[in-house]
């Protein structure tokens, strides 16, 4: 009788780059042969949908002159407070960056 083992190994890859050079090809690319992909643009929309912890914090910090009308984030408003102001971009990523990581562990655990 003959018994084969076969070792199922997984690899995880990171996928970084610029902008507008090939990262979502390549990503459907990786779905089309069976790979499992995290987008980390997806994910860091997830982390501040509405009724979450994220933006709780982001309103928290930034007031709720930051939301829409239906309480999600206005990230027009957002961006246009952190894109000329250091301070208040870092804080922001202070907010997000780790409820993107600790999303993707998760996902990836």
């Amino acid at each position: 009788m003959l018994y084969l083992l076969f070792q199922i190994i997984m690899l995880k890859i990171g996928l970084t780059g610029s902008i507008a050079v090939g990262k979502s090809f390549v990503c459907e690319i990786f779905r089309e042969v069976g790979a499992f992909v995290l987008d980390a643009d997806i994910t860091s929309r997830e982390v501040v949908a509405p009724n979450t912890r994220g933006l709780q914090l982001i309103v928290e910090n930034f007031g709720a002159e930051v939301l829409q009308a239906n309480r999600e984030l206005d990230r027009a408003k957002l961006g246009a407070i952190v894109f000329r102001d250091e301070e208040k971009r870092q804080l922001l990523n202070s907010i997000v960056h780790p409820l993107v990581i600790e999303a993707q562990n998760d996902w990836m655990h």
